[in-house]
Parts: C-alpha cells; sequence; structure tokens
C-alpha cells in the first residue's frame, strides 16, 4: 500500500492524509503506517559502483536522545546484546551543538555544520526577522547518502523518520519515504510503536539496500519526564519500549530471511541532561535591561544552547558582542561562550554561542519558553552510544573500540559499503567493525 511520487498518484495508489488515518481508527491506522511516498527514481547513474556485497542490506538506527549508560542489559537487552554481539564504540560523540536535526544531518553527509548548512535545529533566520527551524528540504546544502546511494548504487534507499521535521528537511532524498504518522501532539512524532510498524512495512513492500531510521520516544518522553533529574520513571519505560520494539524488528528480520543481509549501525544523535524547574537561563531579559544591548541581537534557543545573532550597524558589531559576551558570562548556569567558527557551525550559527551547566536549561526569548525538564545541545550531553553489530558475514563480533567517533562517521560508512567515494568528507569509515 503505497503512494507513488506526490505529484503523480495512481489509481492503485491513493493519498492518504493524517486527517484520514486519524478518522479510521483501528485497523485504519495500522493499515495506513505501511503508506510510503517514492523519490524520483533514477533511471541511470553517472559513475556506477561496486558494494561490498550484493547482499548487504544496510540499516542505520538512531535511538535518539539516548544515554550511553542506557545501553545495559537490564534497561534495553536488544541494544545491549546486539552491541556485545558487534562492535561497541565506546568514545562516540554527537557534535556541538547536541540537537537532533543537526547530528542527523551530520550522519546522512558526513561533514560539519559550515559545509551542511544545519548548525542546529533552531537558528535565527536573518531574512525572515525571526527564529525558525531548519526544517525545510532546501536546507541541507550537501548531498546525503540516501541520495548518492539511490543515484550512484542504483538500488533503493529509504527513510523512515518518526519526527515531523526530520521528514520535512530530508524529504525528496531517499527512494522511499514514510511521512509520519499518526502524530503525538505537542511532540510532533510518531511512535516508536507505529514507527517500526512502517519500518517493517517498507522493507516488505520496498527491499531497500539502505534504510535511515530514527525512533523518537526515548527523546520526546525525556523531554517530558519531571522525574527525570531523579527516577527517570518516564524516561525509563520509554528505553524499555523502543528496544523491545526493535526486538520485534529482529525477529521479523530473521522470519524474513533478511537478518543474515542485515548490517547494524545504531547511535544517538545526542544523550540527555534534566534540570530542576527554577534552574533556567534567560538571557532575553539579561539583553533587555542592557541599553547597549537592548534590540541588537536575535535569539535561538535550543535547550542547552543559545545562539545570538547581531542585528546592528556592522560598525558596532564588535563591541555589541565583547559586551554581550561580559554579560551572558554573568548570567548563573551559562558555561562556555563560543564563535561559531570555532565549532565549525557556519553562518546560520549567528555570531555567538552559549551553553549551560548541567542541570540547567535556556529558555528564551520567556521564562515560560522552555518549561521542559529534559533538554540537550550543551557539553553534557555530547556523549552517545554508538555500535555496529547485524548478521550478514562481514559484521565483526564481540568488538570494543575506544577510539573517538562522531555522528559524522556514518555517512562515510555508507558509502564506504556501498562503494561510493568519501575522499571528500569530514568523517571516516568506522573500517574496524567490518571484514573488509
Amino acid at each position: 500500500m503505497c503512494q507513488l511520487d506526490r505529484h503523480r498518484p495512481t489509481p492503485d495508489s491513493p493519498a492518504l492524509s493524517r486527517r484520514t488515518v486519524l478518522a479510521a481508527g483501528g485497523a485504519g491506522v495500522l493499515a495506513a503506517v505501511g503508506a510510503t511516498v517514492l523519490g524520483t527514481p533514477a533511471a541511470a547513474w553517472a559513475r556506477p559502483t561496486q558494494p561490498v556485497a550484493d547482499d548487504v542490506d544496510v540499516y542505520v538506527i538512531v535511538t535518539d536522545g539516548m544515554i550511553p549508560s542506557e545501553l545495559n542489559a537490564a534497561q534495553a537487552p536488544t541494544l545491549s546484546r546486539w552491541a556485545d554481539h558487534g562492535t561497541r564504540y565506546t568514545s562516540a560523540r554527537a557534535h556541538m551543538i547536541a540537537e537532533t536535526l543537526p547530528n542527523h544531518t551530520a550522519m546522512m553527509t558526513g561533514v560539519y555544520p559550515d559545509r551542511n548548512g544545519v548548525p542546529s535545529n533552531s537558528i535565527w533566520d536573518r531574512a525572515a526577522g525571526d527564529e525558525r527551524t531548519l526544517d525545510r528540504a532546501d536546507d541541507i546544502t550537501y548531498p546525503t547518502v540516501l541520495e548518492r546511494v539511490r543515484v550512484e548504487a542504483g538500488v533503493t534507499t529509504a527513510s523512515v523518520l518518526s519526527k515531523d521535521y526530520l521528514h520535512g528537511i530530508f524529504s525528496g532524498r531517499a527512494s522511499v519515504q514514510w511521512a509520519p504518522f499518526p502524530l503525538v501532539p505537542v511532540t510532533d512524532h510518531s511512535l516508536d510503536e507505529f514507527t517500526v510498524e512502517a519500518l517493517k512495512r517498507t522493507v516488505i513492500d520496498h527491499s531497500p539496500r539502505f534504510t535511515f531510521v530514527n525512533l523518537g520516544d526515548m527523546d520526546r518522553f525525556g523531554h517530558m519526564d519531571l522525574s527525570g533529574y531523579s527516577l527517570r520513571v518516564a524516561r525509563n519505560q520509554a528505553v524499555w519500549n523502543s528496544d523491545h520494539k526493535l526486538f520485534q524488528f529482529e525477529r521479523f528480520l530473521r522470519e524474513t530471511g533478511r537478518w543474515e543481509r542485515s548490517v547494524l549501525i545504531v547511535l544517538a544523535d545526542h544523550s540527555m541532561d534534566w534540570s530542576v524547574p527554577e534552574n533556567f537561563i534567560n538571557a532575553g531579559a539579561a539583553i533587555d535591561a542592557d541599553p547597549a544591548l537592548r534590540g541588537r541581537f536575535g535569539i535561538a534557543q535550543n535547550g542547552g544552547a543559545d545562539t545570538f545573532t547581531y542585528l546592528g550597524a556592522p560598525a558596532e558589531r564588535g563591541a555589541a558582542l565583547d559586551r554581550l559576551r561580559t554579560v551572558l558570562a554573568g548570567l548563573p548556569g551559562v558555561n562556555s561562550l563560543y564563535d561559531p567558527a570555532e565549532l565549525r557551525l557556519g553562518e546560520r550559527a549567528g555570531d555567538l554561542v552559549a551553553t549551560c551547566h548541567p542541570g540547567w536549561r535556556f529558555s528564551d526569548p520567556t521564562p515560560l519558553s522552555n518549561p521542559i525538564p529534559g533538554n540537550h545541545g550543551h557539553e553534557a550531553t555530547l556523549p552517545i552510544p554508538f555500535f555496529v553489530s547485524g548478521g550478514h558475514r562481514i559484521v565483526r563480533h564481540g568488538q570494543v573500540v575506544d577510539r573517538p567517533v562522531t555522528t559524522r562517521d556514518v555517512a562515510p560508512t555508507v558509502a564506504r559499503l556501498f562503494g561510493l567515494d568519501h575522499g571528500d568528507m569530514d568523517g571516516s569509515p568506522v573500517v574496524e567493525a567490518f571484514d573488509l
């Protein structure tokens, strides 16, 4: 049950909206979970490539917001078993800013934000004169392996992404795309239960050779967990539930004879940190209270980090930034200040980045703008789980590697597996995980 090329619907592929899915209920929802959209097919490719094996199916599975310590047999038995079976990287990190969109983009491009155009979830858009989310298909300014594998290797790729803004920013890149629905109100994501069912249906219907998957429950329920700084009741349940859905996916692969074809690259895009209600930083109020700064900076809030874009006269920029640094450094909870160039974030990150201490969060422009206890974006949320597993014969078993790896290393690894050139990328393939 597929919707082919949204601009050219076929009689056998009726268009489905979220409204019709929610109205259908019950079996109608489960059926609609399988709905996908085909991107523009590639009839030919300029430089045919040779993958490392003709029978390899690669899955990049993002356990959104997972903390490395949660990768254990008690909380996540399936993921822990997969990691023990394959190659676990113990010094893995996201990159700054430790948010969903920049690190998913890094995974699919293999380059820093100053090259791929996505430094954070939210930016201050100079043209619009306002803060906005980077959720447009043209926000990514560097090719992703979703379209490169499709075009250069000539095989089917798929994206099964639980978050609405992820679907937006990666729209049109994979051969097969699932539009996440039904969406949970407020969180704008589809529960992992529906996402994994969509993943299975995508595999059955299209047999993609490369699939990019985001499971959002750990992140979304972690954000809202009021006990996050102590018991983490909602968060722990989300970890267990997501793990169980992946157990069901493994069982599906085994029962359909696909496990022996599988390479699983599993990682988080960032981890998570929790704050008590009173531990927030309202940088906007401090700017408004200072006559030298008032009205001269646009703020984009990213949970554990804020970016600041100068809006005043160019000749006064240096003095204004110096003053802003002084004011921000004096606010309780502020950890570090960066020139965006230090982090290779690019022009969209503005003129200054501020991060918070563990146990704090930014709330801008008002104290009520960010009431959620779970946040990320700052240094405390850089460590991530990262491992390679699966049933394919090229996967090495029982290894622990302590060299640093990052989200940027995913794209060159995928490129290497499909015989694509990755020399221009900033990341490197995780070759220790394979017998190549």
